[in-house]
């Protein structure tokens, strides 16, 4: 099923050029629009992979998660890509190949024997469905006080899903909202409209006519 709004390209185009131009290494997007955030991620690196061959990572929080981003991603190459990389975890594209990990340790088997001289970047997304606003359905399957989760909590510390590559990767874009991230630069688009509060903790976005 297509999403109703798509990206437009113009808007798609100034986004991953945004992230081409950004020297810092590693960025954090922390928007609340998870799936135009995703869109323009992926669409930058799978860019960069035709400058860069090598291995790329995505790193998404658990399967239902990386499943929406599959079907509700802002355009249609996106969605297609990761629906046929959700079944093998590894999927070649060009030059490079790309490798579909998840935020538990298990999941790791398929990416951490990769050579590091040939990773050339990655991808990690962050559930954002305690926020309200944004169409993320019921994780009630969230992987987050796992066993397995809590083991790595312990050896990297709480961010170990991005942690342990960030000496690995040379070039990532986390998408987490409500996050930080010492030591990675946030990057916002001037196209995704700021929320505004409104009464009881509730936001809504600012061009919201309350006559509709």
């Amino acid at each position: 099923m297509t999403p109703k709004k798509d990206l437009d390209k113009d808007t798609l185009y100034q986004g991953v050029k945004t992230l081409v131009e950004h020297t810092c290494p590693h960025v954090h997007l922390p928007q609340q629009k998870l799936f135009t955030l995703f869109s323009v991620a992926f669409q930058y690196i799978l860019f960069r992979s035709t400058k860069h061959p090598g291995h790329y990572i995505l790193r998404i929080e658990d399967p239902f998660l990386a499943d929406k981003l599959a079907r509700k991603a802002k355009d249609e190459s996106t969605r297609r890509f990761l629906q046929k990389l959700l079944i093998p975890r590894r999927l070649v594209y060009g030059g490079s190949t790309f490798h579909l990990d998840y935020f538990t340790l298990a999941s790791w088997s398929v990416t951490k024997d990769l050579p590091r001289e040939k990773i050339q970047g990655a991808i990690i997304v962050k559930n954002t469905s305690h926020n309200p606003l944004i169409d993320e359905g019921d994780f009630r399957h969230s992987t987050d006080e796992s066993p397995q989760n809590e083991t790595a909590i312990q050896l990297f510390g709480k961010h170990y899903y991005l942690t342990t590559l960030l000496e690995t990767v040379p070039r990532s874009v986390t998408i987490a909202y409500d996050e930080e991230y010492p030591g990675v630069e946030q990057v916002e688009f001037p196209f995704i409209e700021e929320e505004t509060a409104f009464g009881g903790g509730v936001r809504v976005n600012g061009d919201v006519n309350f006559d509709d």
